[in-house]
């Protein structure tokens, strides 16, 4: 058995501002930095062996920040990076429907099909997550490990935990430093105990 706590970055000012972040390398802002500290000094378990980020700082920061509580570093991981937004980056929702109105039509209906200008797609970022976290299960049996990532990255974990196809992945939500619990069995087979929680933040929610 292993048990991943997966965990959702702190906010931006991209956040806030609704701008598309994907793989650009965007800061945590003062809000999300508080976050981070409220989930590190109110972490849903009491115990766990590793730490696994995204390498963009945002997530960087988050699980930076977690570790130190328990004493550990932070290993940096590229699979588990934003789906990349190519040409959208840094556009509002509405700036890209106004430039590809087709392209956006399937964003929340279709996303599974969603071609994005220069960017990824949902299928090749679940792919690249997946592949990396199938390994980690495979190195950590019996273990307790925390991923910090992004939205969009983990709701593609997230539908293949709860068997859902990429199109329904915008059921789920994940707010800022958002926890996610999954105990994946030895053959693999998930368990979803938790989803999109910020106990947390407390009155900061």
């Amino acid at each position: 058995m292993v048990k991943v706590v997966f965990v959702r970055h702190g906010q931006t000012e991209w956040n806030v501002s609704g701008r598309y972040q994907g793989q650009s390398d965007v800061a945590l802002s003062a809000a999300g930095i508080e976050q981070a500290e409220k989930l590190a000094a109110n972490f849903p378990v009491e115990h766990i062996d590793a730490v696994y980020s995204s390498d963009l700082i945002r997530a960087r920061v988050t699980a930076e920040t977690v570790a130190k509580r328990f004493g550990l570093s932070v290993q940096l991981e590229p699979a588990f990076r934003e789906l990349s937004f190519g040409d959208w980056e840094g556009l509002t929702y509405e700036q890209i429907v106004a430039s590809w109105p087709d392209a956006m039509e399937n964003f929340l209906a279709h996303p599974d099909i969603l071609n994005i200008p220069n960017g990824e797609s949902f299928p090749e970022v679940q792919q690249r997550a997946m592949s990396r976290l199938q390994e980690l299960l495979r190195e950590h049996e019996g273990q307790t490990i925390m991923i910090a990532a992004h939205g969009a990255v983990l709701r593609t974990m997230l539908t293949a935990a709860l068997h859902m196809p990429l199109q329904y992945l915008w059921s789920i939500r994940q707010f800022n430093t958002a926890v996610n619990i999954v105990r994946y069995d030895a053959e693999g087979n998930p368990t979803v105990e938790l989803l999109n929680s910020t106990a947390h933040l407390g009155e900061l929610r």
